[in-house]
């Protein structure tokens, strides 16, 4: 192009050309992480998260000593409770020595899978069953009064149990089981304490460990083993196997014969329990195999079948070949991962919520969604005055993308 034949152009912007550039497909990114909005978000999580035990649902709550008399002396007053000390939880055996021990540390009581025994009685515990053993620490009335005597007796119940401490009213109601860790005090599930990392799929203390957080596996699809269903055995219907001369056409051979299945059948006619068997394998059952050696004699031995799909991702998953790994991906396709369901982190950190939702059912709402969560967000005042700057943030961002 000709330049414009004038002296002086004024109050004219200049052109600027910029090379732009493709996106790049990276499945680990979202709006989320690109805008930093999962980043606020996981922050958020660590700071006001609840965690729960990823086994049976329950809060678990990391208690000092003090809090968990304070939790105690909100029972009605004149209550009698026992504090316990939790030293065996299922677990096998008789435990004669650890009962002993605990009479020499000078404790008079235990209570063993739910009955209490004085410790110079005879105890029934079965070596083949598993057990539960509390040590009874201490029996108290509630009422302030007996503030200093429950602070000791909660404390040494702490150290018996690892942290774990159970009070347990002697007339009826329910049990109190508290903890010092982020530990379930039910069934023992340890949680890790909440940090911002636990909740990132890009990193290893936050991602499924199964799909390593990318949501899916790559895993070998029936469908695609046999692209022409009117193909029967013999002409090649299990297209992965096809094109071996010897090993997998004896295979094949070798089940159809013990099955009765007839090779010469097209593929869609065969019936559903002998496609099972060719595609799924025999579990542990095993089967007579036929093979030619080097030298042309017959051979045989015995052994299951694993079926063509466990044979297909066994050879993908441990083959050091590119080549045969693209040859293999031809028959294969993206599936949720069987763990997280697709939602990338760990059970540990899906179990920790905040407004009763996890960190992946707010990460999946859309942004009109996201800016109502945010908006009426149901926090303590502690935990507003935490997350406060952290909200603030998010919502600053989400509203930018309206």
């Amino acid at each position: 192009m000709e330049k414009p034949d004038v002296d002086i152009i004024e109050g004219l912007s200049p052109a600027i050309s910029i090379d732009q550039k493709g996106t790049s497909k990276n499945p680990r990114s979202t709006v989320g992480t690109v805008t930093e909005v999962y980043d606020y978000l996981r922050l958020l999580y660590a700071r006001v998260g609840r965690p729960h035990c990823p086994a049976c649902g329950r809060e678990v709550r990391r208690q000092t000593v003090e809090q968990m008399a304070d939790h105690v002396e909100k029972l009605p007053k004149g209550t009698r409770i026992m504090v316990l000390g939790p030293v065996v939880k299922g677990r096998k055996g008789e435990y004669r020595s650890l009962i002993d021990d605990v009479r020499k540390s000078g404790f008079v009581r235990v209570r063993v899978d739910g009955s209490l025994y004085e410790i110079g009685e005879q105890i029934p515990m079965d070596k083949n069953k598993k057990h539960d053993i509390q040590v009874v620490v201490d029996r108290i009335v509630v009422g302030p009064e007996q503030r200093t005597r429950l602070v000791d007796s909660i404390e040494t119940a702490a150290r018996l149990g690892g942290g774990s401490v159970i009070i347990a009213p002697v007339d009826q109601g329910e049990e109190i089981q508290m903890s010092q860790d982020y530990a379930c005090p039910y069934d023992g599930t340890n949680v890790p304490e909440p940090e911002p990392r636990n909740y990132s799929f890009n990193n290893p203390h936050g991602a499924c460990p199964v799909c390593t957080g990318i949501g899916s596996q790559l895993v070998v699809d029936g469908d695609l083993i046999v692209p022409d269903p009117s193909l029967s055995l013999r002409e090649g219907a299990i297209a992965a196997w096809s094109k071996s001369q010897f090993f997998y056409p004896e295979l094949l051979e070798s089940v159809s014969k013990y099955f009765g299945i007839d090779m010469d059948k097209p593929w869609s006619k065969v019936p559903k329990q002998h496609r099972d068997v060719l595609l799924n394998g025999t579990g542990d059952k095993k089967i007579r195999f036929g093979y030619k050696n080097q030298y042309g004699h017959s051979r045989w031995y015995e052994a299951p079948f694993e079926g063509v799909v466990a044979n297909l991702q066994r050879r993908y998953e441990e083959t050091q070949s590119e080549y045969l790994k693209a040859e293999l991906e031809r028959y294969m396709s993206d599936k949720p991962c069987p763990t997280c369901k697709g939602r990338r982190l760990k059970p540990e950190s899906l179990a920790v919520t905040v407004s009763s939702r996890n960190i992946s059912e707010v990460a999946e709402l859309s942004v009109g969604a996201s800016i109502d969560f945010f908006t009426t967000l149901d926090l303590t005042e502690r935990e507003q005055l935490i997350a406060r700057q952290i909200l603030k943030e998010i919502r600053e961002r989400l509203q930018f993308m309206i």
